[in-house]
């Protein structure tokens, strides 16, 4: 018998280690539809960019396999859980026995039904290397990109990709750039900079009708492209488990263990749906950080360990073109019985949500300093009475904790 971890990403990077911290000889068997190793996602735009290579995308050392006792199945595909037989059917028909299994599949491009869709030729998603890759091919210095998406990943793609070519344009259904991540105010400020360095959006229009190299918006405006992305989200890829009986939302459904409602079964990352502390109800958090604290926290649960993942929370960390935006928790204005808190500063802003005394989010946009204190408030939902709040909205500082909350927090700083 072996441990099972379905995905080789970051979840399933965490999800190793954390077995390995419980059980030093029992085998594991990892199962990779991409033939790499596991890399960072997120770097897969600074590859585009030119700012990173291959070699410096893993996320581990290339022995990191060999060291953990693992077998990686490249290229491999599991196509169904046989809970009754605690066995991982692979797409070959091959079974692989399991003592414990972690489904760790992430999430996959979601495509909405354009009209005339498919007679685009150069069309592409942006998720995987194998995307970026496959990209990287049909782009020339006289491309003009269109890119449908102004969330983060097609903006990220946005960055990648200006200097390499004649042209980007993004347009969006929602009304501003980063509609999950930033409210209005805030997605000013960051389109006016993505802008001012030759991104062209078009913003609460989306495509009616593809034909070919060109799309025609919902407002009639038709824009000519040599090369498509589509970037409109994705979907927590939830199938393995649903299909064996398992309880499924959005995400796969896991408790503070990472376990799932099927025995000996465990999931981790962005295929799941966990409780968000901020918000104080379940969604999903696909997010690397939570991602990388889920899978060990599975690993080690299924090692016969004893962990429990608590303080999800949605963070976000990202900047284009110099200028970095940092949100975290849950954004609560008035109209949800909360206050918000604005501090202008040059080229950014700093907002502050607080709800029932304690800090519930925040965005910062050109500040960067000190944001894990910040990001604690939230996870500990610490009462902002007991800190000199008006002084940690003007400067993130330790100087606004008590001295024995210093030692407590920050190991001794006083």
């Amino acid at each position: 018998m072996r441990y099972v971890i379905i995905g080789n990403g970051v979840a399933a990077a965490g999800c190793i280690e954390g077995i390995r911290s419980v059980d030093r000889e029992t085998p594991i068997t990892v199962i990779s539809e991409e033939n790499y190793p596991v890399y960072a996602r997120p770097l897969i735009s600074y590859y585009l960019e030119g700012k990173t290579d291959l070699p410096r995308m893993l996320y581990r050392k290339p022995d990191f396999y060999e060291k953990n006792g693992c077998e990686v199945l490249y290229g491999a595909k599991a196509a169904r859980l046989d809970v009754e037989s605690k066995k991982v059917v692979l797409t070959t028909g091959e079974e692989i026995p399991y003592k414990a299994v972690c489904v760790a599949t992430g999430s996959s491009p979601f495509v909405p039904p354009f009209k005339g869709l498919e007679t685009v030729k150069n069309r592409f998603s942006f998720m995987t290397l194998d995307d970026t890759l496959a990209l990287e091919r049909a782009i020339d210095e006289n491309s003009r990109v269109f890119i449908v998406g102004a969330g983060l990943i097609g903006l990220k793609c946005a960055e990648g990709l200006l200097h390499r070519v004649k042209s980007v344009t993004v347009c969006d259904l929602a009304p501003r750039v980063l509609s999950s991540v930033l409210d209005e105010e805030s997605a000013a400020i960051m389109q006016k900079h993505l802008e001012d360095h030759g991104m062209q959006f078009y913003l609460g229009d989306t495509v009616t009708e593809f034909a070919e190299n060109k799309a025609i918006l919902q407002s009639g405006t038709e824009v000519e492209f040599d090369v498509l992305v589509v970037c409109v989200g994705v979907r927590a890829n939830t199938s393995l488990v649903k299909d064996a009986g398992g309880s499924v939302n959005r995400g796969i459904l896991v408790n503070e263990r990472m376990e799932t409602s099927l025995p000996f079964v465990y999931a981790a990352g962005d295929c799941t749906e966990g409780f968000d502390l901020s918000l104080g109800a379940n969604r999903v958090l696909a997010i690397l950080p939570n991602a990388y604290m889920q899978g060990k926290c599975a690993g080690i649960n299924m090692a016969g360990g004893e962990k429990v993942f608590q303080k999800a929370i949605p963070m976000n960390s990202i900047g284009f073109f110099g200028l970095y935006a940092m949100t975290a928790g849950t954004y609560t204005g008035p109209e949800q019985g909360g206050e918000v808190y604005v501090e202008p500063i040059e080229g950014g802003i700093k907002k502050f949500f607080v709800k029932d005394g304690v800090l519930k989010g925040y965005i910062l946009i050109g500040y960067t300093e000190q944001t894990g204190v910040l990001t604690a408030l939230i996870r500990d939902q610490t009462p902002l009475d007991a800190v000199n709040f008006p002084l940690l909205r003007k400067s993130v500082t330790f100087a606004a904790f008590s001295p024995e909350d210093r030692r407590k927090k920050f190991g001794g700083v006083v």
